[in-house]
């Protein structure tokens, strides 16, 4: 039992290794990461905005990001947000907000091409749909950081409530603590079902996604763990690139993500090929 699991598991790497070669996952990520950094700050200035509707600071939302990017990474994108929002304009609530949802969704777009190439799907929707498909996502993609966030910063306060009203045994304490912590990988496996449900132009069921949504999400943490550590101890970009080091390790670290993203969804591809 255990060698023929063994043999599918080579069967799938060997398969998802052809059919990257094939679709040019490099070059896909390449372009992938071209949208992303165009879309990042917009995306980030769209969710800051909305965030001053709640009690959720901007400084807090940062703070989360914290653990989900790269330091250095983190330290380039936190001051381009500074620099922005530091002179806030009356128009910007509407206009700017706006013209920020709309450059943050063409990430969304890119992912939408990269994905139906990993199916082998041709773009059968109208301009409009795969435009709105990509605005919706983006919005529910925000919603759902707010949530997270929500429940990473006032979390602990409704955790003690719970405790003190209904006198939970304290054995529950350190599960509710775990599960706190361990929300930014819950985060990206959401993010990543609504990525391989929405974007394709071939319609894909919750069971077809879960495998490359919980790749990708693993990965990421995975990934983000490994090149923080690299940069902490082998390398320094600021050394060799200067001032744009910290964009430098961004652009690399957004390379390495938008390669799992096409991987997720060649895994995902490649296990319904095989349903088929």
């Amino acid at each position: 039992m255990i060698v023929k699991t063994n043999l599918k598991l080579i069967e799938i790497i060997k398969d998802i290794y052809t059919r990257s070669r094939d679709d040019d996952v490099p070059a896909l990520a390449a372009q992938l990461t071209y949208y992303f950094i165009l879309a990042l700050f917009p995306f980030l200035i769209f969710l800051i905005t909305l965030l001053s509707y709640t009690p959720i600071t901007g400084e807090e939302a940062m703070n989360f990001f914290a653990r989900i990017l790269p330091p250095l990474a983190f330290n380039a994108v936190l001051d381009v947000v500074n620099e922005i929002t530091a002179s806030p304009r009356e128009t910007f609530l509407s206009f700017g907000m706006i013209a920020a949802l709309w450059a943050s969704s063409n990430g969304m777009k890119a992912v939408i091409r990269g994905i139906n190439k990993a199916y082998d799907q041709k773009e059968t929707r109208p301009f409009w749909m795969v435009r709105l498909i990509s605005l919706v996502a983006v919005i529910i993609l925000a919603f759902t950081v707010i949530f997270s966030l929500a429940l990473l910063l006032f979390g602990e306060t409704a955790e003690k409530e719970l405790f003190y009203h209904f006198r939970f045994p304290n054995i529950y304490r350190g599960v509710c603590t775990t599960v706190r912590f361990l929300l930014p990988v819950i985060l990206m496996f959401c993010v990543f079902i609504l990525l391989y449900m929405l974007t394709p132009s071939r319609r894909l069921s919750l069971k077809e996604v879960l495998p490359g949504s919980a790749f990708s999400a693993l990965s990421w943490i995975l990934v983000t763990t490994l090149f923080s550590l690299y940069i902490n101890n082998f390398a320094d970009f600021s050394k060799m690139y200067g001032s744009i080091g910290g964009i430098i390790a961004l652009l690399v670290w957004l390379y390495w993500i938008s390669i799992i993203i096409m991987l997720g969804g060649e895994l995902n591809a490649s296990l319904a090929q095989k349903k088929e």
